[in-house]
């Protein structure tokens, strides 16, 4: 008999949050589950990792019917490193990640814990994906992500994902019957307008607070955001490979070079 499927959980909401208990839950009749996620919420940290103190592991009892789970004093990136490289003795055939609260479609991927630690799963060569709910609430109705979480894991599991890709997943503030089904797409051109708010703190000091605007300029119906607005879970693959492959000929034929040009 052949040994059920390791899927490691984990998130960028903390080890507490509502997403991640939803998450677990529905990817456990899947496989065997290890959840190493942050002791705290490690939102919008990206691709960070700790170099400059020590990161402290334990093991929490918050999860029923999970192999094991663990508490960590980092990022997400910093979860899924220590995960396989020391706390799993075997490799996880898939990582799973979120469900967070709050959106991580278009431009949001770059600045995402979530979606860093499915990247990491994926420089390890784990097929990964990171999921997203449209709802920033303590208390969201995850019914549909939990749905679509347990789905695409399954395919995953099945069918496996091509090399250095990873899935960014995001889901509609729907009920699961309002929700009309899976889109495959690209990313949206979209972009946050950012400002500074100047403030005064309790003592006269000085301080800033971001604030600002998420603006999509793309008006395509093959988008993310297009696929979100209309009622629809969108599905973006994504690449490790940050080259531009279409400016390479433009910086070869455009720009001129030669031999002693150093600058």
């Amino acid at each position: 008999m052949s040994k059920k499927p390791l899927i490691l959980v984990t998130n960028d909401d903390g080890i507490a949050a509502q997403g991640i208990r939803e998450l677990v839950e529905a990817v456990k009749p899947l496989g065997r589950v290890i959840v190493v996620a942050p002791d705290r919420p490690q939102s919008s940290m990206g691709h960070a990792i700790t170099l400059d103190q020590p990161i402290r592991v334990e093991p929490v009892d918050l999860f029923e019917g999970v192999e094991a789970a663990y508490q960590v004093s980092g990022t997400p990136v910093d979860c899924v490193k220590i995960a396989v490289n020391k706390l799993l003795d075997e490799r996880p055939d898939v990582c799973v990640s979120g469900i967070n609260h709050g959106l991580n479609s278009s431009i949001n991927v770059i600045y995402s814990g979530t979606l860093s630690a499915a990247m990491e799963a994926a420089l390890e060569d784990i097929p990964s994906a990171g999921f997203s709910l449209d709802c920033v609430e303590s208390r969201c109705d995850f019914r549909a992500s939990a749905q679509a979480a347990r789905i695409i894991t399954e395919k995953i599991l099945k069918f496996g994902l091509p090399t250095e890709v990873f899935l960014n997943v995001n889901i509609p503030n729907l009920k699961p019957e309002e929700i009309k089904g899976f889109k495959v797409c690209r990313q949206a051109r979209a972009r946050w307008e950012e400002t500074y708010e100047e403030r005064i703190d309790p003592r006269g000091r000085k301080y800033y607070w971001l604030t600002g605007r998420f603006v999509n300029y793309d008006k395509g119906q093959d988008t993310d955001e297009w696929a979100l607005a209309n009622g629809y879970i969108s599905i973006v693959p994504i690449t490790l490979d940050f080259t531009a492959h279409h400016a390479i000929s433009y910086l070869l034929n455009r720009w001129k070079w030669n031999n002693n040009d150093n600058t």
